[in-house]
């Protein structure tokens, strides 16, 4: 056999198209979504308020206004109410102006601050970004008000001015920036990404899972009807689902070791995200065989990026943006992430990630019932049971 008869062959071929395709998916995929990075950063929306009634505050705030990246901010709102859509990121940073800040300014007081609060509990790129611009906002800001307030200490100590300013320098600043992280994630990359990394270990499992169990669907038909092995299909899922999900949760502890209370939540939580995603895959392959792993390729990819992990969707080029909102990925990691670090329950996601789920099944199921050709010599349930009464009879 020559080598030009075994590149031909079956396995070859689709190992040269499989190896093209998937760098054209992996790169035409990823280099565009990521250049999201830190070009829309000015899509994130903040909050500014200023409690503050002397003038400092007023300043202040409209500075910030005028001079930060963000296209977003909101002025209009308490920081009660900001601080609450923090908590749920629909905000990336809360700045608040206490309402003595210019009094204790005037005073030279170390307590004249502003607090910055950042929510850990969300998109990497979120709180990594805020915590550089909130740096160099507070560095600004320290050189900003440092001279003015030592002068005007001095100043009230009858100091002449010529002499106030030549001491000012050597005064300790008396701003300070309050930064405040809520939600922390503990140190490591590993606690960052373990939302992802177990929203990815579900779904590629399911994948693989939808067509494996796609394919004994498909050389079972005869056998059995369709809506037999359907179920069956179902509960092999199920049993795949529970048992990977308590081999993955272990691993999770044994390296990361979150809080052992949320053991039993998280997975329920990562058996939910396996039947999601096994349905949502199986819709490809129920209509193309094989050849609807290919296309599920791609969608892994975009969801990888359109799953929040990274960045946020208001950050998303629009066609991730729309993968997010039918994304069993998306849901499952800002699940995981309110679950495991953050203060506010999981369950718009949980039943979000739900709702996909029954759509997908419900789609596989129609797909079953009317595209889905009977193989020859296929019964149906209700011949079966006749033929059963017969024979028992």
């Amino acid at each position: 056999m020559k080598f030009t008869a075994f590149l031909k062959t079956r396995g070859a071929t689709a190992a040269i198209f499989m190896g093209i395709f998937y760098a054209v998916a992996m790169l035409g995929i990823f280099l565009p979504g990521y250049t999201a990075i830190p070009g829309n950063v000015d899509k994130l929306p903040i909050a500014i308020i200023n409690d503050d009634a002397g003038k400092n505050g007023a300043m202040i705030a409209e500075q910030l206004q005028e001079n930060l990246p963000f296209k977003e901010i909101e002025t209009d709102i308490t920081n009660k109410q900001a601080l609450k859509e923090l908590e749920q990121n629909d905000l990336a940073l809360v700045v608040h102006i206490p309402k003595t800040f210019s009094a204790n300014m005037q005073k030279g007081e170390a307590s004249s601050s502003i607090d910055f609060t950042i929510n850990e509990a969300g998109a990497t790129v979120v709180s990594s970004t805020m915590n550089a611009i909130v740096t160099e906002i507070n560095n600004q800001l320290s050189t900003q008000f440092s001279q003015q307030t030592a002068q005007g200490v001095l100043m009230n100590f009858n100091v002449p001015e010529k002499q106030a300013a030549e001491l000012a320098e050597k005064i300790e600043k008396s701003y300070v920036g309050n930064v405040v992280t809520i939600n922390e994630i503990p140190d490591g990359m590993n606690n960052n990404m373990l939302p992802m990394f177990l929203t990815m270990a579900g779904y590629v499992g399911a994948m693989i899972g939808a067509m494996q169990i796609v394919g004994a669907f498909r050389a079972s038909r005869g056998k059995a009807s369709k809506t037999r092995l359907f179920i069956y299909a179902q509960l092999t899922a199920l049993l795949i689902a529970v048992i990977s999900s308590v081999i993955a949760v272990g691993v999770a502890y044994l390296i990361d070791k979150p809080s052992g209370d949320l053991f039993f939540g998280i997975v329920g939580q990562q058996i939910l995200n396996y039947m999601v995603c096994f349905n949502f895959t199986a819709i490809l392959i129920f209509l193309f065989g094989e050849g609807g792993m290919i296309l599920n390729l791609p969608i892994l990819l975009t969801q990888t990026i359109a799953n929040g992990a990274t960045i946020t969707r208001d950050m998303m080029h629009l066609p991730y943006e729309w993968m997010s909102h039918i994304s069993p990925m998306y849901y499952s990691v800002q699940a995981y992430f309110a679950n495991l670090y953050g203060s506010i329950s999981p369950s718009p996601y949980i039943w979000s990630m739900a709702a996909v789920g029954a759509g997908s099944m419900l789609i596989n199921m129609a797909i079953v019932a009317f595209i889905q050709k009977p193989m020859p010599g296929q019964v149906s349930e209700t011949e079966v049971e006749k033929n059963a009464a017969e024979i028992t009879a």
